[in-house]
This record gives structure tokens, sequence and C-alpha cells, in this order.
């Protein structure tokens, strides 16, 4: 029984009243690396989770997505719930919100709620809240999404139940040679042609912005150190907003005439200053390295 706990991976429960954000907590916990699965009757979860543990740590954190769709199937939920912390990390997230916001919710969707029935929005809240109430009181951790907009609510899941050190943000630097034309993907783009190009300089025209003597050249350039230091300082606003907005991922170009010597000595070295930027993971990509 021991080992079988130890291999055992985080398992995040989420259920709530339908119009509570339960598809917005199923995407935000996605972007942060959550194995997640939608609409899955609870009598299933503890198979899906002898599942996870024959991965052998391929899925350490799985978040089950429940709710009243399941009809009969829902009111074991609590039940199972009980036998599955037996040996696991298991959390129940429930996800609130008041009669009038979830009214307005569903008003503005234009769907019926799914225990509506013949009745109205609110009945069919009434009927739901009567059957969530073991359920609420069973919960490790309540959002009341009342005063929440899609955003708010996607940050606070990242707050609560992010890995440890986990980046809120992936930034890729992409160097890039405008003559292959522009990036399809970037947020940003940047010019390296106003330095000189070494192309021009015979013995460093075979080589590339990642042999130190290119690299040398281009830093050793009027205007390259101070570009640099700007532009790292110009950014760190934006990652920082991005990672408000909860904008996960964004691309900054690097780009110059072939993609070969500029553009991928200047991306490594912008790359190094944003990588102490807190909260995101950068990484360089060579676009056009290569093409003749």
């Amino acid at each position: 029984m021991e080992a079988e706990t130890e291999s055992a991976g985080e398992v995040l429960i989420v259920t709530g009243m339908s119009g509570a954000g339960r598809s917005t907590v199923a995407n935000a916990l996605e972007d942060l690396d959550w194995y997640v699965v939608d609409n899955l009757p609870p009598q299933m979860l503890k198979p899906l989770l002898e599942l996870s543990e024959l991965a052998q740590g391929a899925v350490p954190r799985v978040a089950v997505v429940v709710d009243v769709r399941g009809r009969e199937l829902f009111a074991r939920l609590p039940e199972v719930t009980r036998a599955l912390r037996d040996g696991r990390s298991v959390r129940l997230l429930f996800l609130d919100a008041s009669d009038d916001v979830l009214v307005r919710r569903f008003e503005a969707v234009r769907r019926p709620h799914p225990l509506q029935q013949r009745g109205t929005i609110i009945d069919g809240i009434e009927r739901e809240r009567r059957l969530l109430a073991p359920v609420r009181e069973s919960a490790d951790v309540i959002i009341d999404t009342s005063g929440y907009n899609i955003h708010d609510l996607t940050t606070r899941v990242g707050e609560l139940f992010s890995a440890e050190g986990a980046a809120r943000h992936t930034l890729t630097v992409l160097s890039f040679g405008f003559k292959y034309g522009l990036p399809p993907d970037a947020d940003l783009v940047a010019d390296m042609r106003f330095l000189p190009n070494p192309f021009w300089v015979e013995e460093l025209r075979a080589q590339t912005g990642e042999d130190p003597e290119v690299r040398d050249y281009v830093l050793a350039q009027p205007g390259a150190h101070e570009f640099l230091d700007a532009y790292a300082h110009a950014l760190t606003p934006v990652l920082e907003g991005y990672q408000r907005e909860n904008k996960r991922h964004s691309t900054i170009a690097v780009g110059c005439t072939g993609g070969k010597h500029r553009s991928v000595a200047m991306a490594v070295e912008l790359a190094e200053r944003l990588a102490t930027t807190p909260g995101v993971a950068v990484s360089v990509t060579h676009r056009d390295l290569g093409r003749e």
C-alpha cells in the first residue's frame, strides 16, 4: 500500500454549479500541464487513476471535471471521493456563484440550465444547489466566481494550482531572415539590419551567429549592447502584462537579412537577458539557420 501511495500522482476533482466556470478552469488547468478529463462519471474516477498510476509518473497531475449531467451517477461523488482519498493526494474544487449571476450567464448564452426541465432557469439552479449541498460541504477549495471574468478566474486557478516554481509564461526568441519572410506567429519583431553584416567579412561568411567569432564581431558593433539593454528593459512590463492577462505563450522575432549571423547572435543575447524575468521560461529557436 505504501509503494502504491508513492506512485500515485496529484488528483483534483473539479465540480460546482453549472455556469460557474468549469470550462474556464479546465482550460486553465490544461495550460498548467494538468491532464484534464471532462464530464467523467464519478464511478470512472478510480479506473482512470489506476491507469494514470500505470503510466509510472508520465501523468503526475490529473484533473477530473464532474458535473450534474451525470444525474444519478453524480449523487455518488462524495462517496467516491472519500474512497479515493485513501492513499492518494485528492482535492475537491467547488465552483460557485450567486443565483442572479448564474441566471445572467445562462441568459447570455441562451441555453437552458441542465436541471431546468420545464421550469425556469432559477428552478434548475435551486435543484442543483440542493443536489450539490453535500459535495460543497466536503470541498477542499471553494471559489465564488460571481465577480470574476474569464481572466480573473484563470489567474486564480494559476495561483492555486500551478506547480511550485512553474513559469506562467513561455517565451520563444526566434531568429529569422527577412528575405525568407516574416514569421507569421511573431508577437513582436526586432530588426538587426542596423548592424554591419558579418557576411561581408570573408573569414566570417561561412560561420554563423552561434560561433564565438561572429558573436564577438556583432556585439562589438556600436549600438549592439545599447539595443539589447534597452529592448530587454522595454520588454519587462510587456512580459509582466502578458502574465497578468494570462497570455501563456509569445514569440519575439529577431531578424537580419539571411537569418544566419546578426539575428542569431542577438537572439541568443536577448534571451539571456530576458531569462531573468520572473515567471517567464525562455527558449531560443533559429528558423533560417542552415539555409543557403
